[in-house]
């Protein structure tokens, strides 16, 4: 069953329906939440054939590849969203100054309402439901609209919800831009979405309409900084890892994907003849003929793709790769190096199979080239030096940062994954996700059998001196001030 609404009428009618059914109140209850928590998790064990065949036709990912990155993170999200749930859900104390005695005052977490969910095609299902296990666990009612460019794996996130979910509180939306448009007319309480800047600024825009709050999550260069490694076990391990968070997540059609890497000149061979030999290791002499690289989703990204290692100013930098078949929507693993740094190999992201290598002098250089350049998504670094280590903490702005491994940080549902300026904002996985999708609203209960009278004018030096001892959370002081035990200070009283 699939829910395509062309017209704007049956959009808004739908959506005054799916409000209606949020005030309700039955999806504030943690039943109902863990109800379709547990849905969604019978879903991706039930219909995991099916998935696997949608995301080889969609984009030719491995099973093997499509269950890593894909159902079996989602799995590993929705058992502790499940196991969690009464603690998220729970309302949390807050500490109080001494100004409010026999005062309390909680944290609690309330649903935003209804919610737009707009992912991206190259992890169809991750970057669909990872998010809306995060609205349904903070009780919110949800519209999910997945991209057309993977179809097949559109289609079965429609059936499957459909059949798995309550369709009263969470729809699927097909179609390409136009319904994506008609959407973005509508009024929302939250639109998380993930995929280019461009789009990302056409959504911020129409957001701010109706001063909706918006997740954003786009991507950038993310670059992986390689020192000098005196072990070659530590060589072995980075030039794997590498690989992997190119070639192997997704063919390179990732925001978390290595985008280039930097490394000394005088270090720069020893790396790419490594690179070589474990290319031909993991994918093949023919990587055109193994199944576990995944394909480029079409013609168009395809062509995108070609035209930025053959420009006439690039294509002397290939020094590995370059091969392309496309009728089978197939680029070789590809490396540059010193591709020039106004290319657009080296201005867009590249998203796919290509990794250009730039050189440096030393690699404390690879700071300044980093935080010239606009906030990536994820930085990566090797290196056993604790010096260097801090100084990328400090000295550069990024999503995240990961030391000697690659994508590790998006499976960690401990730790926040998003964005900073324009690789995107707001943060999700795990408690993450809850809380981008809950108010937090603030409760305070004043008892009347206490009112200070130092709150009310007409003010004086001991009523000076009583806030600001009430303000410090010192009770002592606030007792000594008002037995007359501790006098105000000369600052105090010209103060007043």
């Amino acid at each position: 069953m699939t829910h395509i609404i062309p017209k704007m009428g049956s959009i808004e009618r739908e959506l005054k329906n799916m409000r209606e059914y949020f005030r309700s109140g039955i999806t504030k209850e943690a039943s109902w939440r863990e109800s379709q928590l547990k849905g969604l998790r019978r879903f991706l064990k039930e219909k995991e054939s099916d998935i696997f065949k949608a995301l080889m036709h969609d984009l030719g990912k491995h099973r093997v590849e499509a269950f890593r990155d894909e159902i079996g993170t989602l799995l590993k999200t929705l058992n502790l969203a499940i196991k969690c749930l009464k603690d998220w859900m729970s309302s949390k104390n807050a500490n109080l100054p001494a100004l409010a005695l026999l005062t309390s005052a909680e944290i609690v977490h309330e649903p935003l309402g209804l919610v737009l969910i707009i992912s991206s095609w190259n992890f169809p299902f991750g970057l669909s439901l990872e998010p809306l296990i995060g609205a349904i666990a903070a009780g919110n009612t949800a519209v999910l609209k997945p991209s057309d460019l993977s179809a097949s794996c559109s289609s079965l996130l429609a059936s499957g919800i459909a059949t798995y979910l309550d369709n009263k509180a969470i729809r699927v939306i097909e179609g390409g831009p136009e319904e994506s448009e008609q959407l973005l007319q509508q009024k929302w309480d939250k639109i998380f979405f993930t995929g280019s800047a461009r789009v990302g600024r056409a959504v911020m825009s129409a957001a701010a309409t109706h001063l909706t709050p918006v997740t954003l999550e786009l991507g950038g260069k993310c670059p992986a900084v390689v020192d000098s490694l005196s072990s070659s076990w530590d060589l072995d391990v980075t030039v794997k890892r590498i690989i992997v968070g190119k070639y192997g997540t997704c063919a390179g059609q990732a925001c978390i994907a290595i985008d280039y890497v930097i490394v000394e000149k005088s270090y720069c061979s020893k790396l790419v003849e490594l690179m070589k030999v474990w290319i031909k290791k993991m994918f093949g002499d023919n990587p055109k003929h193994c199944n576990t690289i995944a394909r480029i989703v079409n013609r168009q990204h395809l062509f995108r793709l070609k035209k930025l290692f053959t420009d006439p100013k690039v294509k002397e930098s290939v020094i590995y790769g370059g091969s392309v078949d496309e009728e089978n929507l197939f680029i070789e693993p590809t490396i540059l190096v010193n591709p020039p740094l106004d290319a657009a190999i080296m201005v867009d992201e590249v998203f796919g199979p290509l990794l250009p290598i730039i050189t440096v002098e030393k690699i404390e250089d690879s700071i300044e080239f980093i935080s010239s350049r606009p906030k990536p998504l994820a930085l990566y670094v090797f290196t056993k030096n604790q010096t260097l280590q801090k100084r990328m903490i400090s000295e550069t702005s990024s999503g995240s940062v990961t030391f000697n491994d690659t994508v590790l940080q998006y499976a960690v549902d401990s730790l926040p994954f998003g964005g900073v300026g324009a690789s995107g904002f707001g943060m999700y996985h795990g408690k993450f996700s809850f809380d981008t999708f809950s108010h937090q609203k603030a409760i305070v209960r004043r008892s009347f059998l206490t009112d200070f009278w130092y709150r009310y004018p007409p003010w004086t030096p001991n009523k000076f001196q009583l806030l600001e001892v009430s303000y410090n959370y010192d009770y002592l002081g606030l007792i000594l001030v008002i037995l007359g035990l501790k006098r105000p200070s000369k600052r105090q009283i010209v103060a007043c």
